[in-house]
């Protein structure tokens, strides 16, 4: 038995005449206008269960999405589950909207209304959707520096609805800090970093919790700054609060994205040792001990040009959101270079060092 195709009118004309017109698309997708009439049942309850929402398989029954194509395979598929009278609307919600029938708003109250037109572009990519957002919403990361790096990255994951930032940092905001820390404004010079991007970032997205921890990360405080949290980002500034966090993060089995800037060059990567022992190396892995002092210089000695920090924390947000969704593959295992002179990225692959005291998968007692 083949799923009839109608026009838009002609699914109208069958809607008067008794049969159930029922929109397959998403709640998101239906808050900007569904064919008048129609029953909401999104694609995938319809397709697990069709004897729950449609038990009677004589009723007839067409189906609406947004262009037609949707609509059509679960047509399909109810006909292979039994369903006598199914038929699909050719160019859906689109066409029916274009030939002026009529089209209802579902009401929504405020906070849903706000849900589905904040993140509408993200609840349309499949590798996200309704599952994918509610796993960001209920997502806790940790920043480390709210500065070049940390500015970026808390932007976009607040933007992309990652439930709770946890931010620390010791310093304040100066007018140096302007050039590139974008979380941050000449009204704000004087005022604890964290403290600022919390203000930043609450005029973004209020939905987002940010923790402010005015402090610097040390060997007392690092756990309990890591406790509860699904995702760490190291937008620091000094190699002694990386190695800190690299071993706890071993330690916790917390995924740490790393960023480092320094001129016109910056370096992004994900250790992700603690939960792949022997299988991903860790930061030491990379960098068994710090440099000696006075070899490495920091931006404040060395200089950054101000856009790179943008665009190395931009990528730890993307790390970090995938991480968060279980999508993509992750940079665990290589490390990726930006030359902003050239424009240019260059890939290290990144082995596990058999040797490293702190993440080899059969420590030496």
């Amino acid at each position: 038995m083949s799923v009839e195709l109608l026009t838009p009118a002609q699914a109208r004309a069958r809607q008067r005449a008794g049969a159930l017109l029922i929109d397959v698309r998403e709640e998101y997708e239906r808050a900007d206008g569904q064919a008048e009439g129609a029953l909401g049942i999104a694609r995938a309850a319809l397709e697990s269960n069709p004897a729950a929402q449609l038990p009677d398989p004589a009723r007839e029954v067409v189906l609406i999405c947004q262009v037609g194509g949707r609509s059509l395979a679960v047509a399909q598929a109810l006909v292979e589950a039994g369903y006598r009278h199914v038929a699909s609307v050719e160019g859906g919600t689109a066409r029916w909207i274009d030939d002026g029938l009529p089209v209802l708003r579902p009401t929504l109250d405020a906070s849903r209304t706000d849900y589905v037109e904040r993140y509408s572009r993200q609840l349309r990519l499949p590798q996200v959707g309704e599952a994918g957002q509610q796993r960001l919403r209920a997502a806790r990361v940790l920043l480390v520096g709210a500065g070049g790096l940390g500015s970026p990255a808390a932007y976009y994951l607040a933007a992309a609805g990652v439930g709770t930032l946890r931010i620390t940092d010791d310093d304040v905001v100066e007018r140096s800090n302007l050039q590139r820390q974008i979380l941050h404004s000449e009204a704000r010079i004087g005022t604890p970093k964290v403290n600022s991007a919390a203000l930043a970032l609450a005029a973004l997205n209020p939905g987002v919790v940010v923790e402010p921890i005015a402090r610097r990360v040390t060997a007392d405080n690092v756990d309990a700054l890591l406790d509860g949290v699904d995702v760490v980002i190291d937008g620091a500034d000094n190699f002694a609060t990386r190695y800190l966090l690299n071993d706890a993060c071993v330690r916790l089995d917390k995924p740490l994205v790393y960023g480092a800037v320094q001129q016109f060059e910056g370096q992004v990567s994900v250790f992700d040792a603690g939960r792949r022992r022997g299988q991903a190396p860790c930061y030491r892995c990379l960098f068994p001990s710090p440099p000696p002092a006075g070899l490495a210089q920091n931006c404040a000695e060395a200089g950054v040009l101000g856009v790179l920090p943008g665009v190395i924390g931009l990528l730890q947000a993307t790390e970090a959101i995938k991480l968060l969704l279980g999508i993509g593959e992750s940079l665990a295992g290589r490390l990726l270079n930006f030359d902003a002179l050239s424009m240019r990225f260059h890939e290290l692959r990144l082995a596990v060092d058999p040797e490293c005291p702190i993440c080899n998968a059969h420590p030496k007692g």
